[in-house]
């Protein structure tokens, strides 16, 4: 629709050859938080309006099969060159066909689950949740960037969203606490990317770094005209990025992790999926693992990453529903979350503040604002960023852009792995507590999602106390062996959905191996989880 306006179009490949600039004056400016308690100094390096000159090149792309650009494969350009109704009913027959063998184990097995529940019951949930999952994914799911949904509201119900201009402005903001050596390649990637200059607000907050963080962050000013707060206070990475929000004056609002790269194109294709959907408050990129080489821990996140990209957020997407825009790449319009920014800040769980940046938390005010959103505005009506526009409770949809390509550092060590599992539950059961209270109010389709989900994570320890310890001290090893070997279908399971996905790409085989250390050791982290759940920092280390 909007293939015509500049920024959507894709620029040439980059070289990193173009010349850099750094002559361009700094002015600090300070100002006073609105809390009363915190200085920061916002250090702006973009002049006014003047002859730029040639904007440096964007840092080269991760040397990785995802990076990768490869045309579509025989099957998906004939799919592409049919009529929509046609092309929705092939992948439909197409996709039943991939399952057809998992479709047989469950009809084998539906017979004596009468007999042997306790036995077969949990496995057999779990492949039916599983085969449902992968079918929706891949029979109803569209790229919202790449052509219009097939799904969407009524005309009457339509005309509740306002549309936003063809060519909006984006505020991209990012906090960043002792990331000394991965934020210059993510403020680049931010900063370089294929859109409008004129359009692109970057700002940036130090969150007090102390580990030379900050002057990367003065050089990258001076050279690339972004906006950089410095706080003299340690605030958090949730506060840090509503400071942010107090000076961002985008229509849509965009959120990345410090130690991400971006593709050129990723955030321009999550706003024109806003553009052409106003229905949409919100889109998930697709993240993938940047060192992914690294260590057996890396190489079986990259492939579980695809996973939860590809199958459960497309799942959720073809809904409207996506629960989780994750923090490599959460594209917002404004009006869906800007009342809502206090909130998210002052987040508070079980009689104290929660510390985490909850992705969860915050797509959940835009689900669920119908139902929550006057209560929470209500709640922090002093709030400038209630009373400056008191936006409309929208029934917003989520949705997620496949292919918007983002790369995130993922941990390495076992020790690093297992602290952000242990964030991850902890933000699931603030969120289940949040989330949880309306989604059957989205219809049954999103609610089946979500519920399944919850409960395979609430009912993961109870399963593993079952079979990994009851049973064998019972007599019952045959019991474990055969919860080992569904576990390890499963994985395969999904390592094929990856091979789908990326053909030639070897990585599947590690599927499997994350399955069974979510089977084995990752459950039982929520009840610890759930005991410790006001403990915790932002700060993140990969070792």
């Amino acid at each position: 629709m909007h293939g015509s306006d500049p920024h959507f179009e894709k620029l040439p490949p980059y070289s990193g050859t173009d010349p850099i600039d750094t002559s361009r004056p700094h002015r600090p400016v300070h100002l006073g938080d609105t809390a009363g308690s915190t200085t920061l100094t916002l250090s702006t390096a973009r002049p006014g309006r003047r002859e730029r000159p040639a904007r440096p090149a964007p840092p080269p792309l991760p040397e990785l099969r995802s990076t990768r650009k490869s045309g579509p494969g025989p099957v998906r350009r004939r799919l592409d060159a049919m009529h929509p109704a046609v092309r929705h009913g092939t992948r439909r027959v197409l996709t039943l066909l991939c399952l057809l063998p998992l479709l047989l184990i469950l009809a084998r097995e539906a017979p004596r689950l009468a007999q042997r529940p306790l036995v077969l019951g949990y496995g057999f949930t779990v492949l039916t949740g599983t085969i449902a999952m992968l079918y929706i994914a891949y029979s109803r799911y569209d790229d919202p960037s790449e052509r219009m949904l097939r799904v969407r509201p009524r005309p009457k119900q339509l005309a509740l969203f306002p549309s936003l201009p063809a060519r909006p402005k984006v505020s991209f903001l990012l906090a960043v606490k002792d990331e000394v050596d991965y934020i210059e390649p993510c403020v680049r990637s931010m900063a370089l990317c294929d859109y409008d200059e004129d359009l692109l607000q970057i700002v940036v907050v130090d969150d007090m770094s102390t580990d030379g963080t900050r002057e990367v962050l003065h050089r990258l000013e001076a050279e690339l005209g972004i906006t950089v707060l410095y706080l003299e206070k340690n605030l958090g990475k949730k506060y840090a990025l509503v400071k942010a929000c107090e000076i961002a004056d985008g229509d849509i609002i965009a959120f990345t992790d410090s130690d991400c790269i971006l593709a050129p194109d990723a955030l321009a294709r999550c706003v024109r999926a806003l553009v052409d959907h106003p229905e949409l408050g919100a889109v998930s990129g697709h993240a993938r693992a940047l060192n992914v080489a690294r260590t057996v821990f890396t190489k079986a996140q990259d492939v579980w990453y695809e996973g939860q990209f590809r199958v459960a957020k497309a799942a959720e997407s073809t809904f409207g529903s996506v629960t989780c825009v994750s923090g490599p790449l959460a594209v917002f319009r404004r009006d869906a979350i800007y009342n809502y920014l206090p909130a998210w800040a002052g987040d508070r769980f079980m009689g104290a503040p929660f510390r985490f940046a909850t992705d969860r938390q915050l797509t959940g005010y835009v689900l669920g604002q119908r139902w929550r959103g006057k209560k929470l505005k209500r709640q922090y009506a002093d709030s400038p960023f209630v009373t400056q526009v008191d936006y409309p409770e929208r029934p917003w949809r989520i949705g997620y852009v496949q292919s918007a390509k983002v790369w995130t550092n993922v941990p390495e060590s076992f020790r690093s792995f297992m602290k952000q599992q242990i964030r991850w539950k902890k933000s699931f059961i603030r969120n289940l507590f949040f989330t949880g209270s309306f989604m059957w109010r989205r219809g049954l389709g999103p609610a089946a999602l979500y519920y399944g989900h919850a409960l395979w994570v609430v009912a993961a320890p109870v399963m593993a106390f079952r079979h990994l310890l009851w049973a064998p001290l019972h007599g019952m090893a045959f019991l474990t062996l055969l919860y080992l070997c569904g576990v390890v279908l499963k994985g395969l399971v999904w390592g094929l959905a990856f091979k789908v996905d990326n053909p030639g790409d070897g990585r599947w085989r590690y599927r499997p191996l994350m399955s069974l250390l979510s089977a084995v050791l990752l459950a039982w982290l929520l009840p610890y989880s759930f005991a410790t759940i006001r403990r915790g920092v932002w700060a993140r280390s990969l070792t």
